[in-house]
């Protein structure tokens, strides 16, 4: 009794109990897209070891463990260098990341999510695979590079509600501009790599893997605007579009390993965001017929 109300006491007064910490914190990574990009799907019995190859025009990057195994995962990390990490994009030893790694987006992420997020990557099992190191050209290979970026493009902050939106539109606001970092994936690139803010969500003949991704604006003719809210919801539950398709390569993983997993009510808010965005002409190039993006 009296070790239970001391355990008790040691909690911050807004921290849900352990176990709804951690099953929040599991709700935070699949919100995140962490398993897709960070289980090898060669080897889907290491989940969250790492090793699945990233490819981008400025070469190819692999996702790193992030179990708790003390050598090759983050088991040696604190809260404070999980922040530093997801909000600030520096490494422990203070080095740069990559912007491939999201953190443009997780920078919104909540203190509670945060504190969620590492309860949960606390108790997966550890798995010791070394991480791989990145195929880059030779001015990529040194980290003030990313530095440099961060300077110019990166701007740290959290996430705000809108007063002008009911809760629905704001959870779904939160989700996918915090956690989800659909922009990253649907939007094409500068030259230097930052989201070309002109087509945020108009999709790109170079997406992820060197794939394109559909434009998720709601245009009637090149986006999803002829989708319910019911539709895309559904879609991020099943994976089926409303014309009876199924979604393929990373976006079913996206949805098998992530998006499926979210209570329905987050689907429902992710859907209500994504069909309130401003719809924006752009029809993204089969790569067989160029290798860029071109305007409607």
């Amino acid at each position: 009794m009296i070790l239970a109300a001391l355990a008790a006491l040691a909690l911050p007064a807004h921290a849900a109990p352990p176990s709804e910490r951690v099953q929040r914190g599991e709700q935070v990574l699949r919100a995140g897209g962490c398993a897709a990009c960070h289980t090898d799907p060669d080897r889907p019995d290491q989940f969250l070891a790492g090793g699945r190859a990233l490819e981008t025009p400025f070469g190819t990057f692999y996702a790193p463990n992030i179990t708790p195994d003390p050598r090759h995962g983050i088991g040696g990390w604190r809260l404070e260098d999980l922040d530093r990490a997801l909000r600030h994009g520096l490494a422990p030893d203070g080095g740069a990341y990559y912007p491939v790694f999201p953190y443009t987006t997780y920078t919104r992420m909540s203190d509670e999510d945060l504190a969620a997020l590492k309860a949960y990557l606390d108790t997966v099992p550890p798995v010791a695979r070394p991480n791989r190191p990145h195929r880059l050209p030779w001015w990529l290979a040194w980290r003030g590079v990313a530095r440099l970026w961060q300077w110019l493009y990166f701007e740290p902050g959290r996430h705000r509600p809108d007063p002008k939106h009911d809760a629905r539109w704001n959870r779904g606001a939160y989700l996918v501009e915090a956690l989800a970092h659909c922009a990253e994936c649907h939007s094409p690139r500068t030259r230097l790599g930052a989201v070309d803010p002109r087509l945020r969500y108009a999709g790109t003949a170079q997406g992820p893997e060197g794939k394109p991704t559909p434009n998720i604006t709601p245009d009637r003719e090149t986006g999803i605007g002829r989708w319910s809210v019911a539709d895309l919801a559904d879609y991020l539950e099943t994976g089926m579009d409303p014309g009876g398709d199924f979604a393929g390569g990373l976006m079913a993983e996206v949805i098998d390993q992530g998006t499926s997993h979210l209570p329905a009510e987050d689907r429902e808010a992710i859907a209500t965001y994504i069909l309130s965005l401003s719809p924006i002409r752009h029809r993204v190039k089969s790569p067989k017929r160029s290798s860029q993006d071109e305007f409607d």
